[in-house]
């Protein structure tokens, strides 16, 4: 049986886990510190973001963190952090307000060009009752919407080869 996984393996050229594929050739990975270019956002946001990247492609993936001449780069920016309004009500009132985070992100395949992204969006939002205090909430908020992003970008990055 293993024998039969094995010759699957390397005959397709693939690692495959929980979805994803990766070449074989393929062996490690690089995330720069994230630039954050939101002005309403935390002041660590862009920290936070690039270790939880590094820390999903770690956990989730077969690949080494390397600094030194990695196969995928992973560079990019906390684009935008904006707290909206959303489901007026009657006499001037929201019901909900809305947190969007967006990320830009360039991925930089060091075996394969034609697998390269240059400032590819990720978006996500989550809504709150208006009555809630933001900055008792903002934590988990961001976390949430940083795990999609994350499983957005980790999708986007190790599936389609």
């Amino acid at each position: 049986m293993w024998s039969l996984c094995f010759l699957i393996l390397t005959e397709t050229g693939c690692y495959s886990f929980k979805g994803i594929s990766i070449p074989t050739d393929i062996h490690t990975y690089y995330v720069e510190n994230f630039q954050n270019n939101a002005i309403s956002a935390p002041a660590d946001i862009n920290q936070r973001f690039s270790e939880a990247l590094r820390s999903k492609i770690r956990n989730e993936s077969r690949l080494i963190y390397n600094e030194q001449s990695p196969d995928l780069e992973f560079t990019g920016t906390i684009s935008r952090f904006t707290l909206t309004p959303e489901a007026p009500q009657a006499g001037n009132t929201v019901a909900l307000n809305k947190l969007e985070i967006i990320i830009t992100v360039d991925l930089t395949n060091n075996k394969d060009e034609s697998k390269n992204w240059k400032s590819k969006q990720f978006s996500y939002f989550r809504t709150f009752e208006s009555d809630q205090d933001f900055i008792s909430i903002q934590d988990n908020l961001i976390n949430e919407i940083f795990d999609q992003i994350l499983e957005n970008i980790f999708n986007d990055a190790f599936t389609g080869w």
